[in-house]
């Protein structure tokens, strides 16, 4: 693997995510390396794969970064691993995850410091705990909302039970471990001493060398203590008593017997509830409270990632955080290992700013400190790497001081893009995943036209006329109210002491500021503002004067002072008399508040509304905007320009592991957007057919209208392309019952995670079953199957054209796995079965072969007439990448120049050039595949379906040779009305997109 240059990263030229866990392992991946680099990838995009909780499919619940997935693979896998990757000249970017780890089931020792130990842990600002919480009883201690049910019942249920492993204390829960705080063995060893008496003589020297335990147990330090030295103390001692315990116990038998007896006692009887008062007094004395998992919604006091209880918060803003999360990545950098990070969730860090700041400095180090043995010996490298260290750093920030901008390293982030938003400028990164581009190439294979036709259809066919806005609105209150009420409760309850310094606020009631903050916050605009120093940049300024400004319209009952309170402070206009100390306080309120809004934002948008606003659900994407009924060509082309000025190497993505839907589902859910009239048909027709199916729940019929309507749109959008047998498989059934049962836990409306409706979900579930019963009678499934082929085929084109764009746009083209073939996945889990690469791999080579043998243009007539089978798109991603990098500089810094496309079928297409001194290419990518089928008598191609329309080529002049890089054929520019142009008819004549070259006759 290339190391960085001084100030240039190593920039991939195609990207190929790969999700990691037991069942695809370093050496899976291996494996599979000649098959990605012949088919044109340039980095793998590895999912995190840091030691996380056991059985982690996804890898993000971390709970040790410095320690590779043992589930994955050995050191030695992955160093095989790596080292194939540098063979054939491939790079690695690295899922990273710096927000959170897991702290759930006992895996994670930072954590289960933190419980043994309190707040003067070593890891006591590690995690994100609040130690002074608004509930006083929980001061200095950390609520664990874990339980199935309430504690007393859990308790007497005997669910909580004590154990004694190698001279230690620890509360079990089923999976969850959790140590007892070794000041409070005591009452455990000294049960029934008596009873001791009668085993062994006082003077026996076990019953002497218990005493002593105990003696040394009570002079242990508190674990509030903070005086450092004490601190200390009680790390070392406590060790030193569970040595001597653990000793005494296997040195001598009746001891063993006797603390495995009182334990025995601790855990008391079921039926008998005083039995557990001894239990429950040794758990009233721990740091953690165990409490039932719905006192997470008030009162939990730990930051979580969203509302997940199980994954802890970490302060990465703290300089130590950072560095011991980052010392195994940093040295994989160093190593070659990793040449690129894609950071998760910057939106979730204190200040993403200074974050991503640090992280390029400690990139650039590493990637100059492996250049040591070359540049000062093997021999004097190690002794001499401080000093190297020092003046890298000192090189690195002249460089910045220099070109404030400059990026060493290739680093991307996840970020979400509101509408018209744009990355800080000042995040030291390459652009984000890509969230945006998925949804603007969506959009762009939307009709707008009929948008209007679409609202009628929907509201006619759920009965009512949604407002996207106002649901959003509403969900995101929701999810204030009942998944984030502790984290907006203490927020609320920071904003109050604010308040509390100054006479001209202090009257504000505490219920009154926590309305008017949860009123701000639902109706931010954006995912958050980032706020660091005194000063708010304009655009930030912008968002919050708007939310204010609707939240003061929409309560005009509440006190319109509280609103401007709650502006002022996070504008930071401070008062007068606002002193330094009090300034520092409003800056951290509202980097806290920044790191709020976020998680309310994802949680009520994405993971609720998106599952209530059904209207055309390919546009309830991720970053995307469903109340926009798509998007103009003019703004596709928009962005795309925009993103040669600013970031022409950030990712360009349409399937991830987080899309609520693949992207070839989008593709074909987008053909209906052309077909109104059709779609109302099918909607009347299949909704009268399965009227009967529906059973009634509550008074209800089940599925409601909604639900029904999501539903239709689901079958349409994942209906196997290839189906020889006409038979529905049992996968697909339940894979369609797994996501209806999440999109309605998701949508909160008649069910919920927290609150499920079982008679409501059982009778969704059954309307699922029957209507995709396959037997002689089902009439809606014989109806399924003659109206779909048209749009099965309408969609496969779309996705042809899809793959195109991303290919040819500014930015780096990043393929999820196994979407090199069709994909009709929907949300995760169902986006994350396992890959077959080895059918992936065989078509590849035979596609090759074929080439080779019968010629571009033979094979993709093949292709076409079998296109069901999903060769067609991988022989299109091979060319495309394959292009991509032999011709690097065109796709990376090339120009951007839409093309004007004349004619009957102008509408229809999208055309662009990249061009540089060097080279020249066109993309032609149609659209609307229901117009042109109207015209077509077969493939979609040539004279019969494109007529006289003609692709306008400026600045080219006529009799200039171009190549189809997909068929390999020839076409020369002519004159049209002036104007230099290509018949479309020609440059479609054989495959429904192009990417065309300039070219020169030997």
């Amino acid at each position: 693997m290339d190391q960085t240059t001084l100030a240039n990263a190593r920039i991939p030229a195609a990207t190929y995510r790969l999700q990691f866990n037991a069942a695809f392992r370093f050496q899976d991946a291996e494996r599979i390396v000649p098959y990605l680099d012949a088919l044109g990838v340039s980095d793998v995009y590895a999912s995190p794969f840091f030691k996380a909780r056991a059985g982690s499919m996804h890898g993000y619940d971390i709970v040790d970064h410095n320690l590779l997935n043992p589930e994955i693979g050995s050191s030695e896998d992955f160093d095989s691993y790596c080292e194939t990757l540098r063979r054939h000249g491939m790079g690695q970017i690295l899922d990273f995850v710096p927000n959170h780890m897991c702290i759930e089931g006992g895996g994670n020792p930072r954590w289960l410091d933190l419980l043994e130990n309190g707040p003067s842990s070593i890891h006591g600002n590690f995690f994100d705990v609040d130690w002074s919480p608004v509930k006083k009883e929980l001061t200095d201690k950390v609520l664990i909302p874990v339980l199935g049910d309430q504690y007393g019942t859990v308790l007497e249920n005997g669910e909580l039970v004590l154990s004694f492993e190698d001279g230690a204390f620890f509360i079990h829960y089923y999976g969850h471990r959790f140590p007892i705080i070794p000041k409070t063995y005591s009452p455990v060893l000294t049960l029934r001493l008596s009873e001791l008496g009668r085993l062994l003589p006082p003077d026996h020297e076990g019953h002497q060398e218990l005493l002593s335990i105990v003696t040394a147990i009570s002079h242990l330090p508190f674990y509030t203590e903070r005086d450092p030295a004490l601190v200390q103390e009680r790390y070392r001692e406590k060790e030193v008593i569970k040595q001597r315990l653990w000793k005494l116990c296997r040195d001598n038998w009746a001891i063993k017997e006797f603390i495995n007896e009182n334990v025995r006692i601790f855990n008391g009887e079921k039926g008998n509830p005083r039995s557990f008062d001894l239990l429950d007094g040794l758990l009233r004395n721990q740091v953690y409270r165990l409490a039932h998992w719905r006192t997470a919604t008030d009162e939990i006091n730990y930051r979580r990632f969203f509302d997940i209880n199980e994954l802890g918060a970490i302060r990465m803003e703290n300089h130590q955080v950072f560095e011991e999360t980052h010392r195994l990545l940093l040295e994989l950098v160093r190593e070659g290992k990793v040449t690129g990070l894609r950071i998760d969730h910057a939106d979730g860090l204190y200040d993403p700013t200074d974050y991503f700041r640090r992280l390029q400095r400690a990139c650039f180090l590493q990637t100059r400190l492996a250049l040591l043995p070359a540049a000062a010996g093997e021999q004097e490298a190690p002794d001499n790497e401080k000093g190297f260290a020092e003046g890298i750093l000192e090189l690195y920030d002249e460089m910045i001081s220099v070109s404030p901008q400059s990026k060493p390293f290739y680093i991307i982030c996840e970020k979400i893009l509101g509408k018209s938003e744009r990355l800080p400028e000042d995040w030291r990164v390459y652009g984000s995943t890509g969230y945006e581009f998925a949804n603007a190439v969506t959009g762009l294979l939307v009709d707008t036209g009929n948008s209007r036709e679409f609202d009628g259809i929907y509201a006619r066919f759920i009965q009512e006329r949604p407002n996207f806005a106002e649901i959003a609105y509403q969900k995101k209150k929701q999810v204030m109210r009942f998944s984030m009420g502790g984290e907006i409760n203490t927020l609320g309850h920071y904003l109050n002491t604010l308040s509390e310094s100054n006479r001209h606020t202090r009257d504000f009631t505490l219920g009154s500021l926590i309305k008017a903050l949860t009123e701000v916050i639902a109706h931010f605009p954006v995912y958050r503002t980032y706020t660091a120093t005194r000063k708010v940049a304009d655009r930030d300024r912008q968002y919050i004067e708007y939310a204010v400004a609707k939240a003061k319209r929409r309560n005009p009952a509440m006190s319109e002072s509280i609103f401007t309170f709650i502006e002022d402070v996070l504008l930071l206009r401070f008062h007068d008399s606002t002193g330094r100390e009090e300034q520092e306080q409003w800056i951290d309120f509202v980097m806290k508040f920044q790191q709020l809004t976020g998680p309310v934002m994802a949680k009520g948008l994405e993971d609720t509304a998106f599952y209530v606003y059904n209207r055309l659900v390919s546009l309830n994407e991720v970053g995307g905007t469903p109340e926009r009924f798509g998007i103009p060509l003019e703004a596709f082309h928009g962005q795309n320009i925009e993103r040669t000025k600013s970031n022409p190497t950030a990712m360009l993505t349409t399937s991830t592991h987080d899309t609520k839907r693949s992207e070839d589902v989008r593709a074909r859910i987008c053909v209906l957007s052309e077909a109104p009239a059709l779609w109302h048909d099918c909607l009347r027709r299949w909704s009268r057919m399965n009227l009967g199916r529906k059973v009634a729940v509550h008074g209800v019929r089940v599925p409601d209208r909604n639900e029904e309507y999501l539903l239709y749109q689901t079958i349409v959008g994942t209906w196997p392309a290839h189906d020889p047998l006409g038979a529905i498989q049992r996968p697909f059934v339940e894979r369609l019952k797994e996501y209806t049962l999440k999109a309605m836990r998701e949508a909160k409306v008649n069910t919920s995670w927290i609150n499920p409706d079982a008679l409501h979900e059982e009778a969704a579930l059954h309307f699922v079953e029957t209507i995709l019963r396959d037997v002689p009678s089902n009439s809606f499934l014989a109806d399924l199957r003659r109206t779909i082929p048209g749009i099965i085929r309408c969609g496969l084109l779309n996705s042809l054209s899809q793959t195109l764009l991303k290919a040819a746009s500014p930015g780096i083209p990043d393929f999820y796995q196994g979407t090199e073939l069709w994909d009709f996945s929907l949300v995760d889990p169902d986006n994350r079965r396992p890959v077959d690469f080895e059918i992936r791999a065989a078509m590849l080579k035979e596609l090759q072969a074929a080439e080779r043998e019968r010629g571009a243009r033979a094979l993709v007539r093949e292709l076409l007439e079998t296109m069901d089978d999903g060769r067609v798109k991988l022989y299109l991603t091979w060319k495309l990448l394959s292009h991509r990098r032999e011709h690097r500089t065109v796709f990376e810094l090339g120009k951007y120049l839409p093309l004007e496309v004349h004619g009957p079928q102008s509408d229809n297409v999208c055309a662009f050039e990249r061009y540089n001194d060097d080279k020249t290419l066109i993309a032609v990518a149609p659209r609307f595949f229901t117009r042109l089928a109207a015209q077509s008598r077969g493939l979609l191609l040539g004279a019969d379906v494109w007529e006289d329309t003609r692709l306008v080529i400026p600045f080219e002049s006529t009799g200039r040779l171009y190549r189809n890089i997909l068929t390999g054929e020839r076409l020369v520019t002519s004159l049209w009305e002036g104007k230099t142009s290509f018949p479309l008819a020609a440059v479609l004549a054989d495959f429904p997109v192009a990417l065309l070259e300039t070219f020169e006759e030997e």
